[in-house]
């Protein structure tokens, strides 16, 4: 438990005796307290940093010119930092917690000052002529900086950065440092939205999958595939994007701004009242998780293109066009006409869109392979209107 205690306490006033002689001595130097300790045969200090200084202190050295040894890290990737601005901006902007994780930099031992205060504290003296080079990092280290500099420096004017700083010398023992924390396993993308904020359609999924029978115990929501042994159908990245779907017509939209019970009631009332009505999902969505077998869920993936993502995504922009968005509701009866489709992975109506039939299938049971483009969605989407005599008419709302 964090406790607070008044500044001018006794031992705040100790501290300060101990500090203040060395920052009078070191005035023209950049002075930061400092933890100290040792980590792979290696002294390291943890400093806190003010963003106006961050600029100043770090600096990075890309590779250039297909020559890896004439840097200690990879060059930009573009884009990468504007999506962390953007991440900075809509959370101050919505008074929302935020976090960018600790840089890592090194330097040559020999260029700074330590000063041991005891107990593992001391302070890190760095003369101003000094920089240290980032081993990771150096996108945050880029927004950072192109906020400090623009009208929009008040985002993070008042915060502090930590930086793990290396104490070595040695070139190419930088480049294994760098080498060695690129090492790290990228998340699963179903994990990360499981993560995600109670809002948008983050909400709205984490809701259905807790509402629509369909949905409940059959999702993954840490692994990017969903485990037929497993009796999972779906992931929560397959959710995310048919929620969109449903809003928008856009698997990429946030939804930020909806709001969540209402959009999750009315999406969740949607799926029940089709999977219930579809002959297709009948049996999926009335069957206790308990009595479906690993067999039952293998057979409808196979057999059901609503057991993909793609069959999913079609729905969702097929759900979108039954959509009263002033009222926030789905029509009942055109959704019970999608409801009474063939949703069957053999059925005519996908075939030359997103189910192609293998002449020669290595298993004769499986002759459909199933594609995902978005192409071929539009032109399975538009088969479904054509047949309902949706195509030629305006959208319902």
């Amino acid at each position: 438990m964090v406790q607070n205690t008044d500044h001018n306490t006794e031992d705040e006033l100790d501290l300060n005796k101990v500090i203040n002689p060395y920052l009078a001595e070191h005035h023209r130097d950049r002075c930061y307290p400092a933890l100290i300790f040792n980590q792979g045969n290696r002294q390291m200090l943890q400093i806190n940093v003010p963003a106006h200084d961050l600029p100043t202190l770090l600096q990075a050295k890309h590779s250039t010119d297909n020559n890896p040894d004439s840097g200690k890290n990879r060059p930009e990737v573009p884009g990468h930092v504007n999506e962390i601005k953007d991440y900075i901006r809509e959370r101050v902007t919505r008074n929302r917690p935020w976090v960018l994780g600790t840089i890592t930099a090194n330097v040559d031992p020999s260029e700074i000052k330590v000063i041991h205060l005891g107990r593992g504290v001391g302070l890190a003296v760095i003369p101003r002529n000094v920089k240290l080079d980032i081993t990771d990092g150096q996108h945050r280290i880029r927004a950072i900086d192109e906020l400090a500099r623009s009208p929009e420096n008040s985002l993070i004017g008042d915060d502090d950065f930590p930086i793990t700083l290396i104490l070595e010398p040695e070139f190419k023992q930088c480049q294994t440092d760098f080498r060695d924390m690129a090492q790290t396993r990228q998340l699963d993308k179903s994990l990360l939205l499981s993560f995600g904020e109670f809002e948008g359609r983050i909400g709205i999924t984490k809701s259905i999958i807790e509402s629509v029978p369909m949905f409940a115990h059959k999702t993954e929501k840490i692994k990017g595939s969903p485990s037929t042994n497993k009796k999972l159908i779906y992931t929560i990245n397959y959710l995310v994007k048919f929620v969109s779907c449903a809003f928008t017509d856009d698997a990429n939209k946030e939804l930020l701004g909806y709001d969540v019970e209402k959009s999750s009631n009315a999406l969740i009332s949607c799926c029940n009242y089709f999977f219930s009505n579809c002959r297709n999902t009948k049996e999926i969505f009335e069957k206790d998780i308990r009595e479906l077998t690993t067999e039952d869920v293998g057979k409808f993936k196979d057999n059901c293109i609503l057991g993909r993502s793609v069959g999913l995504e079609v729905l969702g922009r097929l759900l979108h066009y039954t959509y009263d968005k002033d009222n926030n509701i789905f029509d009942e009866n055109h959704v019970f006409k999608l409801s009474q489709l063939d949703w069957s992975t053999g059925s005519n109506l996908w075939n030359g869109s997103i189910v192609k039939v293998d002449p020669n299938p290595k298993n004769p049971t499986k002759p459909y392979k199933i594609a995902a483009s978005m192409n071929l969605v539009k032109i399975a989407v538009n088969e479904v209107k054509e047949q309902l005599g949706w195509l030629d008419h305006t959208p319902l709302f």
